[in-house]
């Protein structure tokens, strides 16, 4: 099983801050930050910066709003951290383009191959009521999926709520 990390939480629940610091807490050379978000309106490009300004210099940021499996196949070399936030935003991407299905399994090739232990940040969203959209009904079921299969094939899963982690798997390397 490889070294990852799967981190889920609510919206401002903590959960990048405590990816970060776990990330910049592990033994490792180089630190890459892998961003998904694309700032679409001034709220969002707001949210971006802020994110920005927060994060500590010793990351290396990557801008990966849909090809996440090519960028983490580049930054996947030994003695590195790398880090991916948001899974969610990136999947309302893939699933805007039309390609979420190709996206997802190239992803989850990628992290079987990955040299690098990765910590994956995304929104826990399947603890509300079943959205009345088509498009938010898909939204939250493939992110659920998603989640399975990701906390099947990582290591270590944590929900972040209020700023504190909980564990909710640990499994000997």
């Amino acid at each position: 099983m490889a070294d990852h990390h799967l981190i889920l939480g609510g919206t401002r629940s903590g959960k990048s801050g405590y990816a970060e610091r776990c990330g910049l807490a592990a033994d490792a050379r180089r630190h890459v930050y892998i961003a998904t978000g694309e700032a679409h309106d001034a709220a969002m490009a707001e949210r971006i910066a802020r994110h920005r300004a927060d994060r500590d210099p010793r990351w290396h940021t990557v801008e990966a709003p849909l090809a996440l499996a090519a960028a983490l196949q580049a930054e996947s070399g030994p003695d590195t951290v790398v880090l991916v936030d948001c899974l969610t935003l990136w999947l309302s991407n893939a699933l805007a383009a039309e390609c979420w299905p190709s996206e997802r399994d190239a992803l989850l090739a990628a992290l079987a191959e990955c040299k690098a232990r990765v910590l994956l940040v995304s929104n826990e969203v399947g603890s509300g009521i079943v959205p009345l959209g088509e498009l938010s009904r898909t939204f939250a079921d493939e992110a659920g999926r998603l989640h399975q299969a990701l906390a099947d094939i990582c290591r270590r899963v944590d929900l972040v709520v209020a700023g504190l982690p909980l564990n909710l798997k640990t499994s000997t390397p």
